[in-house]
């Protein structure tokens, strides 16, 4: 497919505007550009036509099966999308007054106080944009904690299961990062946990289930180690779609959490926004919460508070993607109390179902019943017929559904991360591991034709190592 650029025709323009009535002004050269923009020239129809086509080559999850593991990619209801174009919500402006805003403040109020039940938490903020920004939220605010207190701990302990956010977050946070292995189970090793665990260690980054989609069921005795010697524990909410209604991180012994709305409660994801990393925490933490947030005044209207003293202040201008908020709100009380139960329940159901089916003809190295996701691993296939998990997953392509996440988590060998989500039939999940199925089959007659795949994209497969390492970012024609 040409691009649009490729497709100008010079003169041709999409519409002819009438002859200004405001005087021309000639700006100073310095803020002007010596070359004329390089902008291509089309008619309005062939425009259209060119980005149409693009948007039919696009995947997303109104496509097709989508199950990229450890980041849920679930179904937006489209009654989500109605409630955040509503006029109320979107003409709304952040520096309105607090009389005119009242059901907006109200929409920020109620989410709040229904995340905070969800999770076991005392006190919360939507101010972050995403997920990772959330972690450097917690991470800011367990700094301002333990500053508050008068020492300064230096250290925060990440398994080698965990998200490469967490790390990162951490390190960004100015902290010493200590790694400790998992067992053989796939779940944190407590022993090594002890060890590690000193006066100099401010948190333990945890996500539960893990990122192997295993449940920690040694987490009382985690928590436990972590708060004697005076830690926090920190929740990674990226699973929260696997437990939610029916085990709250609050009720296990964490001090602080984010939630990605936009993986947990069906907020669109994807693309690079928008997205919403809500923090929540227990109240010894809730005097560092950023920014100002939404109270009920003594007369039942809704205002915004001053922000503590010992804020971190600002993570955020104003407070946070507002209409993911709506969105996330509309899906809460659409589904209510048992709803957000009964989604968790069938995303586990789901994930075990094919989890029992891909273990058929795939090696699942922790075979057990998992919560919303599994891993297989293509090691054994590799060595066999040197088809790796990047070849499987870009033959995936070709039979129209989007392949798993690979190579994570690293503690297994050319891993293939697999979550169904609850709203995926079983007939869907059938067919997607009756694909995957042929895919492995192929691997062992053609190997070959495996590593040409896919073939039915608009582009096959790039280097991949080198897009990486030397992207080419330009605007306007692409060098050749």
């Amino acid at each position: 497919m040409k691009t649009i650029f490729e497709k100008t025709v010079s003169g041709r323009k999409c519409t002819e505007l009438p002859e200004s009535g405001i005087p021309a002004y000639t700006l100073k050269a310095a803020c002007t550009r010596a070359e004329k923009a390089d902008l291509p020239e089309l008619s309005e129809l062939d425009l259209v036509r060119h980005y149409d086509a693009l948007s039919a080559k696009a995947y997303g999850v109104d496509s097709g099966f989508y199950p990229l593991g450890s980041c849920t990619m679930k179904y937006n209801p489209k009654l989500n999308e109605c409630a955040a174009a509503l006029e109320g919500f979107t003409d709304v402006h952040p520096l309105q007054g607090d009389k005119s805003a009242q059901g907006a403040l109200e929409v920020l109020y109620l989410l709040t106080e229904y995340l905070k039940e969800i999770t076991g938490m005392d006190d919360g903020t939507l101010q972050p944009a995403a997920g990772a920004h959330g972690e450097f939220t917690s991470l800011l605010m367990i700094k301002a904690y333990f500053e508050s207190k008068g020492g300064k701990r230096t250290k925060v302990i990440v398994p080698d299961s965990a998200h490469g956010t967490n790390p990162a977050s951490a390190a960004m946070a100015g902290f010493e990062i200590v790694n400790i292995p998992s067992l053989a189970d796939g779940c944190v090793d407590v022993a090594a946990l002890k060890d590690a665990m000193d006066g100099d260690v401010a948190a333990l980054m945890l996500t539960n289930p893990n990122t192997l989609g295993l449940f920690e069921k040694n987490i009382g005795e985690i928590a436990e180690t972590v708060h004697k010697k005076g830690g926090l524990l920190y929740y990674d909410g990226a699973n929260l779609n696997a437990v939610m209604g029916i085990a709250r991180p609050g009720d296990m012994g964490f001090d602080i959490m984010h939630i990605n709305l936009h993986k947990t409660f069906a907020t669109p994801h994807g693309g690079g926004g928008p997205g919403s990393g809500p923090v929540l925490c227990k109240k010894r933490l809730s005097e560092f919460l950023p920014g100002r947030r939404v109270a009920k005044t003594d007369g039942g209207a809704y205002a915004l508070k001053k922000a503590s003293p010992k804020s971190i202040g600002n993570v955020r201008a104003f407070y946070g993607n507002f209409l993911v908020c709506v969105r996330a709100l509309t899906y809460i009380i659409t589904l209510g109390r048992e709803g957000i139960k009964d989604a968790a329940q069938k995303a586990v159901l789901n994930a075990n179902y094919m989890r029992k089916r891909v273990s058929e003809f795939l090696d699942v190295p922790h075979n057990v019943p998992c919560m919303h996701e599994f891993v297989a691993s293509c090691e054994k296939l590799k060595e066999e017929t040197g088809v790796s998990a990047l070849d499987v997953a870009k033959a995936l392509i070709d039979c129209g559904i989007h392949p798993p996440t690979i190579y994570f988590p690293l503690i297994v060998h050319e891993a293939m991360m697999f979550e169904p989500t609850e709203t995926e039939s079983k007939e869907t999940i059938d067919g997607a591991v009756e694909m995957l199925r042929s895919v492995i089959e192929a691997a062992r007659t053609n190997p070959q034709e495996l590593k040409n795949a896919p073939k039915t994209t608009p582009v096959g497969r790039p280097d991949e190592v080198k897009a990486a390492r030397k992207p080419i970012v330009a605007f306007g024609k692409i060098p050749r």
